[in-house]
């Protein structure tokens, strides 16, 4: 199966540093299904093409099958996995575009971090719903696409399509962005994985996920599908989004009916997912999800509450004008806007894509004048002073801190507290005491989170800003005060001396 991935950024050859892989060589990488390939069928100044080759033995696969997989004879060994791209893809390319994904590239930082004009090419793909399907998952992610059928045999047009496409991709996107959406979505189109699905899974989708699945219309569709419709998996995940995605989960998890999901072929357990156990069939029966009429409605979820707690001390302590340092999508500068006593608002993010999804859910292009007046949105980093983050009366750094690498904390600190110094700053950050509460969670609550403090790490490190800056501050909870580990969430309300 083949993956191609263009760029005419010049100079193109730059793909190779964001790849860790030099376009004059042949590498080749070790798989347990096979042989994966990297190789440039071109490399120019004007234009750069990488290539993934997963060459696939159905014999390997066949011979590590679990024991509890049924046997199908001959269909074991003339299959669709050797040619049509599927979660063993997915997996090849997590494994030998591993730094890549992560937007790390030592040599070329800014580039990294750079939206890139490509182009993604899948010759085969599986996709249980057709090209329609295909659109209705990269489009929201800023892609273009032109996906087709391909035929059943093209000398008999009246046999009809296949279930596979030939897909296209085009986009300014960042590559590591442009990786992550491969590695879900490949299998979700394929509706299919060939190895076990076990609770970690959870985890590795939403790190991938990060950014862009906690906002995409069709996230509770990709989160069923990537877990095989384990339901209690799911339900887990999109709690998780819900919260790092910043939306309810009454948001995310309508019922939405779908075609019978297919049995996952016959084939071996990755090395980085587990098998299953002993005595467990590896194509047991998906679990079910429970009738939409039997879901009682849930309360709203932790990240509502932190809006509510943040619009709430905003109101209280008299601000009109705020900016939303880190504002993601901008669910809170869509809250502040909806409220007419805060007349300036400002939002200022640090990646791109953040706030071009945040001007598509504000409704930027459509929004009344009177309203987009009171508006600014911007793109820059909180450890660098800018004039922009001056004159508010509030600032807003809300799951903003625990991003920042430790040693960089000094330099926000300047910046916010230093530079800016709003009259009152607010600051909300998870609570690590609380994260026993989660199922399911294993280290932090987010991939790309430095560090998560307990309530007297915050409070130290509330208690030692302010002080060096002429602030007092006060500790607030924020959701469910459990007796024994605190709230998920804990807010620092600064207010600045008026003699400073």
């Amino acid at each position: 199966m083949l993956l191609t991935i263009s760029t005419t950024a010049r100079p193109a050859t730059d793909l190779g540093f964001l790849l860790h892989k030099h376009p004059d060589r042949v590498q080749e990488f070790g798989q347990s299904s096979g042989k994966a390939t990297v190789f440039y069928p071109e490399a120019g100044e004007e234009r750069c093409t990488a290539a993934l080759l997963l060459e696939v033995d159905p014999v390997t696969l066949a011979r590590s099958r679990g024991k509890g997989s049924p046997d199908f004879s001959l269909s074991q060994y003339v299959n669709d996995r050797p040619y049509a791209a599927s979660s063993l893809l997915a997996v090849a390319l997590a494994d030998v575009f591993r730094t890549a994904r992560a937007g790390r590239c030592a040599a070329r930082p800014e580039l990294a971090a750079t939206p890139l004009p490509l182009e993604v090419r899948l010759p085969a793909l599986p996709c249980r719903g057709g090209p329609d399907l295909a659109r209705r998952l990269f489009e929201p992610l800023g892609w273009e696409v032109s996906a087709h059928a391909v035929p059943l045999d093209e000398g008999f047009p009246e046999w009809g399509d296949s279930r596979y496409v030939t897909l296209r991709l085009t986009g300014t996107v960042r590559l590591a962005d442009a990786l992550n959406h491969l590695y879900v979505l490949l299998p979700v189109l394929d509706d299919a994985k060939h190895y076990w699905i076990a609770p970690d899974e959870v985890d590795k989708l939403v790190r991938a996920g990060e950014g862009w699945l906690g906002a995409h219309p069709e996230r509770t569709l990709i989160t069923r599908r990537y877990l095989g419709r384990r339901w209690t998996l799911a339900r887990a995940a999109l709690a998780r989004l819900a919260e790092l995605g910043d939306e309810t989960e009454e948001a995310l998890e309508p019922a939405i009916p779908e075609e019978p999901s297919a049995t996952a072929p016959d084939s071996p357990a990755t090395p980085d997912d587990p098998a299953p156990d002993a005595g467990e069939a590896q194509d047991a029966e998906p679990e079910e999800a429970p009738a939409a009429e039997a879901e009682p409605a849930g309360p709203r979820s932790l990240s509502g509450k932190r809006r509510e707690a943040v619009l709430r001390t905003l109101e209280e302590l008299g601000a009109t004008s705020v900016i939303d340092l880190g504002c993601g999508q901008g669910e809170l500068v869509g809250e502040l806007l909806a409220r007419p006593r805060f007349a300036r608002v400002g939002g200022m993010d640090v990646s791109p894509m953040a706030l071009t999804i945040a001007a598509r859910k504000l409704k930027l292009e459509r929004m009344p004048a009177t309203r987009r007046e009171r508006l600014t949105l911007f793109q820059g980093a909180l450890t660098y002073t800018d004039k922009r983050l001056t004159g508010y009366d509030a600032a807003v750094l809300m799951e903003v801190i625990e991003h920042v690498d430790p040693p960089r904390l000094a330099a926000l600190e300047r910046v916010v507290f230093g530079h800016a110094r709003p009259q009152h700053v607010l600051v909300t950050t998870p609570n690590i005491e609380y994260n026993v509460r989660y199922e399911f969670l294993t280290g932090l609550r987010h991939p790309d989170h430095r560090f998560e403090w307990t309530r007297a790490e915050f409070a130290a490190w509330a208690s030692d800003v302010a002080a060096r800056h002429g602030y007092t501050v006060a500790l607030l909870p924020v959701g469910e005060d459990d007796p024994e580990v605190g709230p998920p969430t804990q807010m620092g309300v600064f207010t600045r001396d008026q003699r400073s």
